[in-house]
C-alpha cells in the first residue's frame, strides 16, 4: 500500500471513530436521562399528596376554590354589589392569614376576596346582619359563601341552625 493510501484509511478511520465515540456519549447521555428517576419523583409526589390529604383535608380543597357569583357593577361605582349563598360558621386553630383563630372577633373567611375586607353578611331571612373582617379562606363546601367565627353567627341568630341563606356586601 502506498503512503497516500495508507493516509487516507487513517483519516477515514480517524473520522469514523470520532463519529462513533461522539454517538456512544450522545447514547450515555440519553441513558442518564432515563424515566426512572422521573418514576420515583412521581410516586414521591404521590405519597406527599396524600399525606396532606389526610393531615389537611381542607387544605387540598383550597387549591381549587369555587367563586361565587356576583352582579356585574359599573366602573363609576366604588362599592361591590352584593352576592348570595349559604353561610356556616366554624372554628379553627389558625387562620390563613397568620393570625390566630380567636372565636369572639367578628371575622370570616372567604375563598377570594382579599384579607381586611370588610363584608356585611345579612340573613335574608330575618333581616339581621353583622358587620366581619375576612381574615381566612374557605370554605370548602359546595354552595356555601363564606364562613364567620361563632360569635358574629350568634349576632345573626344561626348558631342553631347552622347554616343559613345569606347576602354579602363589601363595605367601603
Amino acid at each position: 500500500m502506498s503512503r497516500i493510501a495508507r493516509a487516507e484509511t487513517s483519516r477515514i478511520s480517524f473520522a469514523t471513530s470520532s463519529r462513533l465515540l461522539l454517538a456512544i456519549a450522545g447514547a450515555a447521555s440519553l441513558a442518564a436521562c432515563a424515566q426512572a428517576p422521573v418514576g420515583r419523583q412521581k410516586a414521591d409526589l404521590a405519597g406527599a399528596s396524600r399525606q396532606a390529604a389526610v393531615e389537611r383535608p381542607h387544605r387540598v380543597a383550597a387549591l381549587h376554590p369555587r367563586p361565587i357569583s356576583r352582579a356585574r357593577v359599573p366602573h363609576g361605582d366604588a362599592k361591590q354589589t352584593a352576592s348570595h349563598g349559604i353561610a356556616s360558621f366554624y372554628s379553627d386553630t389558625e387562620t390563613a392569614s397568620g393570625e390566630r383563630f380567636d372565636r369572639n372577633e367578628l371575622t370570616a373567611a372567604h375563598p377570594t376576596l382579599p384579607f381586611g375586607t370588610k363584608l356585611r353578611v345579612t340573613d335574608t331571612n330575618s333581616g339581621r346582619f353583622v358587620t366581619v373582617r375576612v381574615n381566612d379562606r374557605g370554605p370548602y363546601v359546595r354552595g356555601r359563601v363564606v364562613d364567620i367565627t361563632p360569635s358574629a353567627a350568634e349576632a345573626l341568630g344561626m348558631v342553631d341552625k347552622g347554616i343559613t341563606n345569606v347576602r354579602l356586601e363589601v363595605v367601603q
